[in-house]
């Protein structure tokens, strides 16, 4: 493709296309006053003809220009204007774009994807500190050198034009795989934003798939809005079911509900996927045959541990039988490193054989009053207890257990949740517990356990 002359000031020659955006074109030039190869963002003729475009085209630059001393952020050579065209003179990097690996590709490693996505969260949390917000995050803006390292690229050039919303119907619709609900209503954009949009990447990146995905681009923005969040190892077999909770909290509908950052979330994943590699691991289970005699029909839920804890997950079963009990260790081992301490807790669970024709029995543990245990623990005494059919007792233990963990936004609160609902639904409050089995469906939405729940709930 032919480059107009006089596109670009004369210190920069031989200027060839290699790619374009929703703003405008970008070439790779040497900058011959430094002898080096550059990138060089040019403003599109549309915007450029408006002097207001123009000038936030400018302040953006200017304002992305500070973040320059950050390993991974594109760094900024150059702002300024030729022939009433502004333009970005930026570091070129030779290794594409992550939008380039992912095609046609399929899931990634886990290890390889958390190392990527650690390094533009370093990048867009060090942007947010300087109150700079990306507002365009997509693989084809996480760009890699010669060394395989992320680069942030285009800080704020997306609100430069009015582009960071679906207000502007044709400029932004080529990334609406990427945005956050509030963008997709037009509404103000924040950090939030941002890492709702690195959510979205980190998704792809475990499963080789988007998390919404739509025949149009209108269509898959408002999905972002009113879709629910699919299950990891639905999209991919092979990747783990503890992601969910990470991921049903990462790309929450309202901003509030996000993780804080997006190195806390980014430490989140890192944290399930060390458990999932563990004796833990939830994964799908097989059919269960149907024997000659009345059995469980559905197997319980893995206990797992993220962030807070660890709680006993109990199996719904057709016909309202009792949970299948499981036996919990927990193993917590302190792992020193230059500089800092790191504890690391696993879990190790063992299932009892499945009920006889002998009645269980009925033998209540002793009490633990809520003063001297965690909620955790409560959780698992209250657990003992509905194996033994004392659901009435269980109930304060898991009530107070299921307060204290709200917000926390792990499978511990999932579990206890869970648990909570089911006890309800066995002393006969159906109505109160669809409401703790509904919190228990939002930090993992797709556990079929807890579906069937809710639907056994809703006809008791």
């Amino acid at each position: 493709m032919a480059v107009r002359d006089g596109l670009l000031p004369e210190r920069y020659t031989g200027p060839q296309p290699i790619g374009r955006g929703g703003m405008g074109e970008i070439f790779r030039a040497t900058d011959t006053t430094l002898g080096r190869a550059v990138a060089i963002k040019v403003l599109d003729d549309r915007y450029a003809r408006d002097a207001n475009v123009r000038a936030r085209f400018t302040r953006e630059a200017l304002a992305a220009a500070r973040l320059s001393g950050n390993p991974n952020i594109v760094t900024i050579y150059d702002v300024g204007e030729h022939d009433e065209r502004p333009f970005i003179v930026m570091e070129y990097l030779a290794g594409g774009s992550l939008e380039e690996k992912l095609r046609g590709r399929g899931a990634v490693p886990p290890g390889q994807a958390l190392e990527w996505l650690e390094q533009a969260a370093g990048a867009l949390d060090a942007a947010h500190r300087e109150g700079v917000v990306h507002r365009d995050v997509k693989p084809a803006n996480l760009l890699f050198d010669r060394s395989g390292r992320v680069h942030v690229a285009d800080f704020g050039i997306a609100s430069a034009a009015g582009m960071d919303s679906l207000t502007q119907t044709g400029t932004v619709l080529g990334t609406a795989s990427y945005l956050s609900p509030e963008q997709a209503q037009g509404e103000r954009t924040t950090a939030a934003s941002d890492l709702y949009s690195l959510a979205v990447v980190a998704f792809e990146l475990f499963t080789g798939h988007r998390p919404f995905v739509a025949e149009s681009m209108p269509a898959e923005a408002a999905a972002h809005v009113t879709g629910e969040i699919p299950s990891v190892c639905d999209v991919n077999p092979q990747a783990p079911c503890e992601l969910d909770p990470v991921f049903a909290r990462a790309l929450a509908k309202s901003p509030s509900h996000r993780y804080p950052t997006a190195a806390e979330f980014v430490a989140a994943l890192r944290e399930s996927l060390e458990h999932a590699a563990g004796p833990t691991r939830i994964v799908r289970p097989a059919p269960t045959p149907r024997p000659e005699r009345s059995r469980w029909l559905l197997p319980v839920l893995a206990a797992a541990l993220v962030i807070a804890g660890i709680a006993a997950a109990v199996a719904l079963t057709r016909g309202g039988s009792k949970p299948k009990p499981v036996a919990i260790k927990t193993v917590v081992q302190h792992v020193t490193q230059p500089g800092r301490t790191i504890v690391s807790t696993r879990i190790v669970t063992t299932s009892s054989p499945p009920p006889t024709t002998t009645p269980p029995p009925t033998t209540t543990p002793p009490p633990t009053t809520a003063a001297s245990a965690d909620p955790v623990a409560e959780n698992n005494q209250a657990y003992s207890m509905m194996q033994s059919g004392d659901y009435a007792g269980a109930l304060p233990l898991l009530q107070d257990a299921a307060q204290r963990l709200q917000g926390q936004g792990n499978l511990a609160e999932a579990y206890t949740d869970y648990n909570l609902g089911y006890t309800l639904m066995q002393l006969g409050n159906c109505s109160e517990a669809l409401t703790w089995l509904e919190r228990s469906r939002a930090l993992q939405p797709s556990r079929k356990e807890v579906k069937d729940a809710i639907k056994q709930a809703r006809t008791c």
